[in-house]
């Protein structure tokens, strides 16, 4: 059996730092994706488990019996029964990820194949197979990529393991029911909680379910756009540490209390404004026009507000000068200190104006993608190979 499954990254559009303080954030999915080929065989428990990272040119190794010495079996696999990572089985997992002496560079990417290994025993079991992954997502920008890695990977799991719907549409993809979807979201939520302690349960929901979602609270509320939108996406390839921002924007609300309360409050205002705008439709191109305006206002307001936290970055600065001069709006996504900017692109803007504006962010050594915003979430396609 060969089976494929595709998750998409995600964006913040609005309301990053202040979801923290109770606000509304919106984020969408884009159509840059993860995607996982999954190849089992019938070779019972003599077999390996192979996890093949093409993109880095990384391949890793286990045999059944090895897996099976390691990590107690006599609950396993789980499948539609959702179950955290004890931090016993936490520690099994590291000491088989260990024997494989994971090169400094990517040393990252232990907790990565640790969740890889979970996700695969407890839901298919001690079967062998071979993980080929390979994803167009910069890891490490905030755009959503662990998560991505997480969903596919759960996706195909649970199609190898027979648990999800084997009815498929006309494209050959699985159906995939609410429950199903919801299925997935859980166990790729528990793969992102191997990978970062506390995840919010954002990325992973975008990425099942597509489309957009409302974060408030601690509740998502999934919505679908009715506007078509497009987004140059900057990655600054500047790294940032998520957990100092966050930080930093709490010691500033914590100096300036009334300042900053006012701050997260009209941040919140955007992000429902922002979110009533996308989910109306368009009739026409002049009324998608004015509402691509009121969204470039929007996100100029944001950015504004952001930069009053303190979050931006010099590279931030540079993206927005740049598409400034080609009366283009940008604002930073996700934690800032670097990371990705999002500019959006007017369905009317040519294109010869689009690579000029790469061109020039390009030469600054940055890396730019152009994504439509809001399409669909997980997709599996099941080959039964004779």
């Amino acid at each position: 059996m060969e089976i494929r499954a595709r998750a998409p990254g995600k964006i913040i559009l609005c309301g990053e730092h202040a979801v923290v303080h109770g606000c509304a954030a919106v984020a969408a999915s884009i159509d840059l994706c993860t995607q996982v080929l999954l190849q089992s065989s019938q070779d019972g428990d003599v077999g390996l488990l192979q996890l093949e990272l093409k993109d880095l040119n990384l391949q890793f190794s286990w045999s059944i019996s090895r897996i099976q010495d390691f990590l107690p079996s006599e609950t396993l696999p789980l499948s539609s029964s959702v179950e955290c990572c004890s931090s016993d089985m936490m520690e099994r997992l590291i000491a088989l990820v260990a024997e494989h002496n994971i090169p400094e560079a990517n040393i990252g990417l232990a907790v990565g194949v640790s969740a890889f290994l979970w996700l695969y025993i407890s839901i298919a079991g001690f079967k062998t197979a071979k993980a080929i992954v390979t994803s167009n997502l910069p890891m490490g920008s905030g755009l959503g990529s662990s998560a991505s890695f997480c969903v596919a990977l759960s996706a195909s799991l649970l199609a190898l393991s027979g648990t999800i719907s084997s009815a498929s549409d006309q494209d050959g993809n699985l159906v995939l029911g609410e429950r199903e979807r919801e299925l997935v979201n859980r166990w790729a939520f528990e793969g992102e909680r191997i990978i970062h302690g506390r995840p919010s349960g954002i990325d992973n929901s975008v990425s099942t379910f597509g489309n957009m979602i409302m974060f408030k609270s601690g509740e998502l509320t999934r919505i679908k756009a009715g506007l078509p939108l497009k987004m140059l996406i900057t990655n600054t390839k500047v790294g940032r540490n998520t957990k100092a921002l966050v930080a930093g924007v709490a010691e500033r609300a914590g100096r300036h209390p009334e300042a900053m309360s006012s701050v997260f409050k009209a941040i919140d205002a955007i992000s429902m404004e922002l979110s009533t705008i996308i989910q109306s439709g368009a009739s026409d191109d002049l009324s998608i026009i004015e509402k691509e305006e009121k969204l470039q206002e929007l996100m100029e307001m944001n950015m504004g507000l952001l930069q009053s936290m303190g979050v931006s970055h010099a590279s931030i600065e540079m993206v927005l000068q740049t598409t400034l001069k080609y009366k283009l709006t940008s604002k930073l996504t996700g934690a800032g200190g670097g990371g990705c900017v999002l500019t959006l692109l007017p369905s009317l803007l040519p294109s010869n104006v689009v690579e000029k504006v790469i061109a020039v962010l390009e030469s600054h050594g940055f890396q730019c993608f152009i994504a439509a915003i809001g399409g669909g979430g997980v997709e599996v396609c099941v080959n039964h190979r004779l």
